[in-house]
C-alpha cells in the first residue's frame, strides 16, 4: 500500500505540473537578448469592472482570481461605462543593462491608471492618458509610457485601470529605453513624410485651382486636410503639437476631421467623375448620403458626443464614391480608372483597420497593419492625384480636339465668304450696268416730282390752315358737350351709365377727390406740415416731416368701404339727388350690390347729410360732392 500510495503521489505531482502552464499567466521575461516584446493571448489577462468601484487593494486580493486570460488578437475598451482592469506577469530575475519601459500603442485612451510594485509589497500608481496635459509625460512622446524600476528582482505582477469614451485598442509593448528611442526617431520621421505628402498634395491642388479654376480642386485640398487631421488624432500628433493644453479635444476633434474627410471625399468624387451626367443616379444617393451624414454629425454635436466612436459608418459614404467611380468606368469614363485604384487602396485600408477594431483580424498586430490605413491614404491620393492629371489631359485632349474642329470650320467660313464676295461683284457689276441705264430715266421723273411737290406743298399748308380752324371749332363743341352732359347729369336723373361718363374708372375718381379735398392747400393730420411728396398709393400725399402718409379716401365718406369708388360716387349722387329717399333694395338692384351692403353705406350717408343738412341745402349740383369734402373733414 505504502508503494501504490508513492506512486499515487508522483503522479499528481506531474500531473499539476503538467496542468500548471495551462492555468497560470504567461511570464514574460525583462532580458537584455530582445528590444522590445508585444504582449498577447495568455500574457495579458483582464477584468471587467461593472461597479466602477473597485481599488487595487480589491483587486489584488478579492477579484485576483476574476483575470481571465485574453483571446482576441487585440483587446478593446468597448463599453464607456465600464472600468477594464488588466496585468501582466513580469520575470525580472535576471539583471539587465538597459532601462525598460512599458508603452501603450493607442492615443485615444482617456485614463490610465498604471499600478506598479514596489520593494514595500505595495503599489503605486501612475496617472496617464489623454485626459491629462500633455506636459506631465514623462516622454514628449505621442505614446502613453511608463518606466519599469530596475531595482525589483522576481516575478512582479503589473495592473492597468483603463477608462476610455470611446472604443480603444489595448496593445501593450515592453520596450528598452535605447529602442523606444530610436523607434521614436524612426516613427517621427516617417511622419514627417507622411504629413509632409499630405501638404505637398494640397499644395499641388492649390496650384492646379489657381491654374484651372475648378471647384474639385478646392474639395480634394479640404479632403487631404482632413485626412491629415485625422491621422494626427489618432496618432497622438494633433494633441502633442496642436491642443496641448485642451485635452477636452481628443475626445470629439477627431469626429470633426472624419465628418469633414467624408464629406469632401463625396464632393471631390461628384466633381471629378461628372455624376451630374454621367450617372445622375449616383448623383442623387451621394447628396443623400451627404445630407444624412450631416444630419448624424449634428446629433453627434448636440446630443452624445460619444458616438462619433462609431467611425464604422464611414463605411457608407466610402463604399457609395468607390461603387460610383467603378460604375462611371463601367460606362466608359476613363478619367475614373485611376479613381478606382486609389478608393480600392482605401477600401483595403480600411476593411484591415475595421477588422482590427471588430477583433475578426486573425494577424499579430504589428506596426505594418497598424499603419495600413495611412499608407493606404498616401496611395490613394497619389493615384486621386493621377486621376486628376488624367482629367486634366482628358480636357486638353478634348480643347484641342474642339479647337481643330473650330479651324476647319473657320476654313470653310473662309472660302464661303470668298465664294460670295466673288458671286456679289458679279451681281454689283450687273447691276451697277441696269443703274447706270436707268439713271437719266430716273433723272426725268425727278424733275416731275418736284413739280409736283411744289404744288402738294401749296396744297398741305392750305389743309394746314384749315385743320387749325377746324381743331378749334371741335374743342370749343367739346368743350360745349361736357359742359351740357356734366350739368345735366347733375341736375337730372340719369342712370348709372351717363353717369359713368363722367367717372368711368377708379383714377378719375381719385383725381376728382384729391382736387377736392385739398383745393385750399395740403396740411397733414399729425403734424400741420403744408410740405408733402407723392406717397405709395394714387394721388396720396407724405408730410415731409414727419412721413405721415394721407390717402386721398381718408377722412372721407369713402373710407373703409369696399364698394368700387365710382359706384360709391354714384351711389352719393343718389342719396343726394333723392334727399335720402331712394331705398337700400332700389340701390342694389341699380348698383348690382348686395342689399345689406347698400343698406349700411346708406346710412352713413344719410348721417352726413343730416349732419351737413344747412350747409348743402342750396348747395346745388355740387351737393353730392360737398357732402364728400366735408365728411372729410371732419
Amino acid at each position: 500500500m505504502d508503494k501504490r500510495y508513492q506512486k499515487l503521489v508522483c503522479l499528481f505531482v506531474l500531473l499539476a505540473g503538467f496542468f500548471k502552464p495551462a492555468c497560470a499567466q504567461t511570464l514574460v521575461p525583462v532580458a537584455d537578448t530582445a528590444k522590445q516584446h508585444v504582449f498577447r493571448f495568455g500574457e495579458l489577462e483582464s477584468f471587467p469592472d461593472t461597479t466602477n468601484k473597485l481599488g487595487i487593494a480589491d483587486i489584488t486580493t478579492t477579484y485576483t482570481s476574476k483575470f481571465v486570460a485574453n483571446t482576441a488578437p487585440t483587446p478593446q475598451v468597448v463599453d464607456a461605462n465600464t472600468t477594464y482592469w488588466y496585468r501582466i506577469r513580469l520575470d525580472q530575475q535576471i539583471a539587465t543593462k538597459n532601462n525598460w519601459l512599458l508603452e501603450f500603442f493607442d492615443q485615444t485612451i482617456d485614463s490610465i491608471t498604471v499600478y506598479s510594485p514596489t520593494k514595500e509589497g505595495v503599489y503605486s500608481a501612475t496617472m496617464l492618458g489623454s485626459n491629462r496635459p500633455f506636459s506631465q509625460r514623462l516622454y514628449a512622446h505621442k505614446n502613453f509610457t511608463f518606466n519599469i524600476s530596475t531595482e525589483l528582482k522576481g516575478e512582479n505582477y503589473y495592473y492597468f485601470k483603463l477608462r476610455s469614451n470611446q472604443s480603444a485598442n489595448v496593445i501593450i509593448v515592453l520596450r528598452s529605453v535605447n529602442w523606444f528611442i530610436a523607434y521614436a526617431l524612426d516613427e517621427y520621421f516617417y511622419f514627417g513624410i507622411f504629413y509632409g505628402m499630405i501638404l505637398v498634395f494640397g499644395l499641388y491642388n492649390f496650384m492646379m485651382f489657381v491654374a484651372m479654376r475648378q471647384r474639385q480642386y478646392l474639395y480634394y485640398i479640404v479632403y487631404n486636410l482632413s485626412i491629415g487631421l485625422y491621422e494626427m488624432c489618432t496618432d497622438g500628433i494633433a494633441y502633442q503639437y496642436l491642443w496641448q493644453m485642451a485635452p477636452g479635444w481628443n475626445h470629439y476633434a477627431y469626429g470633426i476631421a472624419l465628418f469633414l474627410a467624408s464629406t469632401f471625399a463625396m464632393l471631390f468624387a461628384q466633381s471629378l467623375l461628372n455624376l451630374k451626367e454621367n450617372a445622375p443616379g449616383f448623383n442623387k444617393l451621394i447628396n443623400g448620403v451627404i445630407v444624412a451624414r450631416s444630419a448624424f454629425f449634428m446629433l453627434c454635436l448636440a446630443v452624445d458626443k460619444n458616438w462619433f466612436s462609431y467611425k464604422i459608418i464611414e463605411i457608407v459614404p466610402l463604399s457609395v464614391a468607390f461603387a460610383s467611380g467603378c460604375y462611371v468606368l463601367y460606362k466608359g469614363y476613363r478619367a475614373a480608372r485611376f479613381f478606382v485604384i486609389g478608393y480600392s487602396f482605401l477600401f483595403t485600408g480600411f476593411v484591415i483597420k475595421s477588422l482590427i477594431a471588430l477583433n475578426l483580424w486573425w494577424l499579430p498586430v504589428t506596426a505594418l497593419n497598424f499603419y495600413s490605413l495611412s499608407f493606404c491614404f498616401i496611395m490613394e491620393m497619389l493615384f486621386i492625384t493621377f486621376a486628376i492629371g488624367d482629367r486634366v489631359r482628358m480636357l486638353k485632349r478634348e480643347k484641342d480636339i474642339a479647337q481643330e474642329r473650330m479651324i476647319k470650320q473657320l476654313q470653310q467660313n473662309e472660302e464661303l465668304k470668298d465664294m460670295l464676295n466673288r458671286n456679289l461683284e458679279v451681281q454689283v457689276a450687273e447691276r451697277t450696268s441696269e443703274l447706270i441705264e436707268k439713271s437719266s430715266l430716273i433723272e426725268l421723273q425727278n424733275e416731275e416730282l418736284v413739280a409736283v411737290n411744289q404744288l402738294l406743298q401749296q396744297q398741305a399748308e392750305e389743309i394746314s390752315r384749315m385743320n387749325v380752324l377746324l381743331e378749334k371749332d371741335n374743342l370749343s363743341l367739346h368743350n360745349d358737350i361736357e359742359k351740357v352732359t356734366h350739368d345735366r347729369v347733375m341736375s337730372a336723373e340719369v342712370d348709372f351709365e351717363e353717369f359713368s361718363k363722367i367717372y368711368p374708372d377708379r383714377e378719375t375718381c381719385f383725381k376728382f377727390l384729391s382736387d377736392l379735398k385739398w383745393e385750399h392747400g395740403y396740411a397733414c393730420k399729425k403734424c400741420s406740415n403744408t410740405h408733402y411728396g407723392n406717397g405709395h398709393l394714387p394721388y396720396s400725399r407724405r408730410c415731409s416731416k414727419c412721413g405721415y402718409e394721407e390717402s386721398v379716401i381718408a377722412y372721407t365718406i369713402l373710407q373703409n368701404t369696399r364698394i368700387p369708388i365710382n359706384k360709391a360716387f354714384y351711389m352719393i349722387f343718389l342719396m343726394y339727388s333723392t334727399k335720402g329717399k331712394i331705398s337700400s333694395h332700389k340701390l342694389s338692384e341699380i348698383l348690382s350690390i348686395r342689399q345689406s351692403t347698400c343698406w349700411a353705406y346708406s346710412s352713413r350717408i344719410k348721417k352726413a347729410m343730416e349732419a351737413r343738412k344747412k350747409e348743402i341745402k342750396n348747395a346745388g349740383s355740387k351737393g353730392w360732392s360737398k357732402l364728400v369734402i366735408d365728411n372729410s373733414e371732419e
